[in-house]
């Protein structure tokens, strides 16, 4: 007997819903069909927890945009300071790298200067050798000649 009472209780509630999409739809079967359809996906997120209204979900959106943009200035302010950090390393380096090319170019320098006064003193060398042979070859040539001492 209570099965029968359920079904009756049912049936009149698919009655008087079916009536109520049908009167709201102004008589159109098809346009009481999507709304019934849309409330009934309505219906399904609310329990699952997916219904917002316009509100809530403006409410959220900007939460999340909050959110995006702190995240966004968090990851520019890292960027800079790593760029800063980046700028430091390359300043410092361009003065060791200046500081070793002057070292260098003093040491070259004096290489320079070190193998020029050899390449003179050697320079000077041979040329009072020449002086001293050609005076002796001269002292001999003028003997021969009879023009010596």
């Amino acid at each position: 007997m209570a099965s029968r009472r359920v079904l009756q209780i049912g049936g009149a509630t698919v009655a008087v819903g079916g009536a109520y999409y049908l009167y709201s739809a102004g008589g159109n079967p098809s346009v009481a069909e999507k709304k019934l359809e849309h409330d009934v996906s309505a219906a399904g997120a609310r329990l699952k927890g997916q219904d917002m209204s316009g509100k809530e979900a403006q409410k959220k959106g900007e939460v999340l945009a909050k959110e995006a943009g702190a995240t966004l200035d968090r990851t520019v302010d890292n960027v800079r300071a790593d760029i800063r950090q980046a700028d430091k390393v390359i300043t410092s380096k361009m003065h060791e790298a200046g500081s070793k090319v002057d070292q260098l170019r003093d040491e070259g320098t004096k290489a320079f200067n070190d193998t020029s006064k050899e390449l003179q003193q050697t320079a000077d060398s041979f040329d009072k050798k020449v002086n001293q042979k050609t005076s002796e070859a001269k002292s001999g040539i003028s003997s021969w000649l009879g023009f010596g001492k």
